[in-house]
């Protein structure tokens, strides 16, 4: 039962029995004193034959009346302490649960995130409050998790580099390694890794929250494609790898020119890197329902397990743990692409492609989003 429909019966009850107390109390009060009036006119029981009423009749009736109505008051007054007593009572019962929120809720502002409210199992709006409150606590536990481990993730990706950097220059300053342009290479590549994790990292936390400055416009998707395509071109050779496009013409979609190519850039980047020697990698995009359009990339790789496929758009998420930094990523490049998407109002994901391989899509309204960051 609905606490709004309890909370009726309740007011409802409480009324009734009060009315319910005065109703059959008054035939009785009102009876006794008629009777007792009517015994006076009459000059009562024992007044005799022919004789009217006493002197005193007037009197005795008012009295009457007094007491009549001294009576009726005081069982309306017990009638309506004992309702308000049934009130108290009904109210205790639903205030008590909401009391049990009021600690949970306390004791969550206070860092217990795993503290739950108790009341998941009431089927009234109390226990639709408690499931709301459970959700959120839920919610914030999670994401108190998701910041430690990205905190930990920050400190390990930037520790190496960092170490390398400092092992490196005490080699060189104490006379192990000679002063060799080599030796500053490995200084200056690994300060770029970190200038690139910093920038990235700044990126993403922009676009999160939606102050990433963006320029929207209509955008040409097979040109942009191409573009990419076309930069990543003597990269493909270098790996042995074919780079194609398969583009449907005249597809448009609105969004950040910029922002769509390095979004496209990172995908690219990921499949040849993952893609063996001898295949191909195709950027391609076609229209789908309700005016979007999806671009992907598809590669021939080892594909991505089942159970790492709701956590390759995490930052730092690695779903080889033997992956390291050497070819100078830095381990956001699909957590960008997801932050820039998902900024310029779209979404990300990744399908298998069988019999092996993995094909990473973004997908785009055809007319840009309102209420953006404009740049």
């Amino acid at each position: 039962m609905s606490l709004r429909v309890r909370l009726a019966a309740a007011f409802a009850a409480v009324a009734l029995i009060t009315a319910a107390a005065v109703a059959l109390a008054t035939p009785v009060i009102l009876g006794r004193g008629f009777a007792q009036v009517l015994g006076d006119a009459t000059g009562g029981p024992g007044a005799g034959a022919g004789h009217g009423p006493g002197p005193g009749a007037g009197m005795h009736a008012q009295q009457v009346q007094q007491d009549t109505i001294l009576t009726m008051i005081v069982v309306a007054i017990v009638a309506a302490a004992v309702a308000s007593l049934i009130g108290v009572v009904l109210a205790g019962r639903i205030a008590g649960p909401l009391d049990r929120l009021r600690v949970a809720a306390v004791a969550v502002a206070h860092g217990d995130l795993q503290r739950r409210s108790g009341l998941a199992d009431r089927t009234d709006e109390i226990g639709l409050l408690g499931r709301s409150f459970d959700t959120m606590a839920r919610e914030l536990e999670e994401d108190a998790a998701s910041r430690k481990r990205f905190f930990q993730d920050v400190v390990h990706e930037l520790k190496t580099p960092l170490a390398v950097i400092d092992a490196t220059a005490t080699a060189v300053l104490d006379g192990v390694y000679a002063h060799e342009d080599r030796h500053l290479e490995t200084i200056r590549a690994q300060s770029r890794l970190l200038a690139r994790i910093v920038d990235d990292l700044r990126t993403i936390s922009l676009a999160e929250a939606g102050q990433l400055p963006l320029r929207l416009t209509s955008v040409d998707v097979s040109r942009a494609a191409s573009d990419v395509a076309q930069a990543f071109d003597a990269r493909a050779r270098e790996a042995a790898v074919r780079i194609g496009v398969a583009v449907t013409p005249g597809l448009v979609v609105g969004a950040d020119p910029g922002r769509l190519q390095q979004a496209l850039a990172a995908l690219v980047d990921n499949a040849i890197r993952h893609a063996p020697p001898g295949s191909d990698v195709v950027v391609q995009a076609g229209a789908t329902a309700g005016g979007h359009v999806r671009l992907a990339v598809r590669d021939a790789g080892p594909g991505v397990a089942p159970a790492d496929r709701p956590h390759v758009f995490d930052r730092f998420y690695q779903a080889d743990v033997s992956r390291d930094r050497s070819a100078g990523t830095s381990g956001l490049g699909l957590s960008i692409v997801k932050a820039l998407v998902e900024a310029q109002g779209g979404t990300v994901g990744v399908d298998d492609v069988p019999p092996h391989g993995a094909a990473f899509w973004i997908e785009l309204s055809s007319t840009a989003p309102a209420g953006l960051v404009p740049a």
